[in-house]
């Protein structure tokens, strides 16, 4: 009878566990600066990023059409926040730091006013 989940030492396994820890080394790598705005965009890209290589672990891995679509969903969310923030960091870091320059996410609360 053949099993529903992989075991830990499955390419799954090993491809998400090595995705976490290029996460959470991205996320660590950047240098805090005492802006909280700066550190926690600098911070959450990479977290992001990791969340789209899991999503896409589960497209090259997973069955199920549902989580799929999920991971789809996520790779396609994630990638415009990353886009946004990326925008929104350099502006930051410029000098820049008008709400009006804020770019538009895409999220749940709809384009910046």
């Amino acid at each position: 009878m053949e099993t529903r989940h992989a075991h830990s030492d499955s390419d799954f396994a090993k491809q998400m566990a090595a995705g976490m820890e290029k996460m959470m080394r991205d996320m660590h790598a950047a240098r805090p600066t005492g802006d909280p705005d700066v550190d926690f965009l600098a911070m959450m890209i990479p977290h992001h990023e990791g969340a789209i290589e899991m999503a896409r672990l589960a497209l090259v891995h997973g069955r199920d059409p549902a989580t799929r679509r999920l991971a789809e969903d996520i790779i396609t969310s994630q990638t415009v926040e990353i886009q946004g923030m990326k925008r929104r960091l350099e502006m930051l870091r410029g000098g820049r730091d008008s709400e009006a320059d804020f770019p538009a996410l895409g999220g749940t609360r709809g384009p910046a006013r």
